[in-house]
């Protein structure tokens, strides 16, 4: 074999090593960023929940009679909401999901909406948020096995005859969504959904090459094999429009036009691939004023 010959075989093996090296690395941070949450990220996720409102949703927050709801997990985690009772409710309760990177005081406006037109309110903290344990995202799919427990203390506490509404933002619209398509009681009536994703391992794809100018390929197949290994479930296992297409429930889609972190075309899937009763709406920028969530 002539020396250039070999050198050439060698180089390309090196290349071949260090590119290896490099899309095992890459997969190894994305996974890493995308799914663990630390302690002071959980803090500053309450901290930003809380200022994100305006002083009058706070005081309104603080002056309510709230509970403490504690649930387990089916991986043992000890998780924690807020009930609001409504004396003026006649068997109604809205169970609110908070958004990525929050916690469940940034559901607080939509309490104070629900809580007017007559609800009850749930606001549990998500996994590996606020005051519920954990450090691994679930992204709406694994808190969906979440929601359904949540739902079956709601039945237990407030009795057999309520109607439940699931209402969620981002995040925590692909989680309501995830959830409608479990086996769930025929007390929950209906799923609200703002700015929630179609499909967990596109939204991946799309915030690595949008937010951090990344290629999809191939960082996200490695991330989602190391998520399956860690995290116990993959990018890929969270298809949320399956869900909804499953349940059949209504559903009232929300979906800014100008939404830089999920794009809107998430809410035109759903709304041209889902047979069941349905609406969608789509301002020109997200709720309170902002062109996208915090997701």
């Amino acid at each position: 074999m002539k020396q250039s010959t070999k050198f050439g075989l060698k180089l390309a093996g090196v290349v071949g090593a260090a590119t290896y090296a490099g899309t095992l690395f890459g997969g190894l941070v994305a996974y890493k960023f995308a799914m663990h949450v630390s302690d002071a990220q959980k803090q500053k996720g309450q901290e930003r929940s809380h200022a994100e409102n305006t002083e009058i949703e706070n005081f309104w927050y603080l002056k309510q009679p709230k509970q403490q709801w504690m649930i387990q997990s089916f991986d043992g985690l000890n998780l924690a909401a807020t009930y609001i009772p409504n004396p003026k409710t006649v068997g109604r309760l809205a169970i609110l999901a908070h958004g990525l990177g929050h916690s469940r005081e940034q559901m607080i406006p939509y309490a104070r909406i629900f809580m007017s037109l007559g609800y009850d309110v749930l606001m549990p903290d998500a996994r590996a948020f606020g005051d519920s344990q954990g450090h691994t995202i679930g992204y709406g799919w694994l808190d969906r096995l979440d929601y359904e427990r949540w739902i079956t203390m709601a039945l237990n506490q407030l009795g057999l005859d309520i109607d439940i509404v699931l209402m969620g933002i981002s995040m925590g619209a692909a989680t309501v969504m995830a959830t409608s398509g479990e086996p769930l009681p025929a007390n929950v009536k209906a799923i609200v959904e703002d700015s929630g994703y179609a499909d967990l391992y596109d939204e991946a794809k799309f915030r690595l090459t949008h937010k951090f100018h990344l290629p999809a390929y191939p960082i996200m197949p490695v991330a989602n094999q190391l998520a399956h290994v860690r995290a116990g479930y993959g990018f890929k296992d969270g298809r949320i429009l399956q869900q909804v297409l499953t349940s059949g429930l209504p559903i009232l889609m929300i979906h800014g036009s100008k939404d830089q972190t999920v794009p809107v075309r998430n809410a035109h899937a759903l709304y041209n691939q889902l047979p069941q009763q349905k609406g969608l709406h789509r301002p020109r920028c997200g709720p309170r004023g902002s062109n996208s969530h915090a997701s």
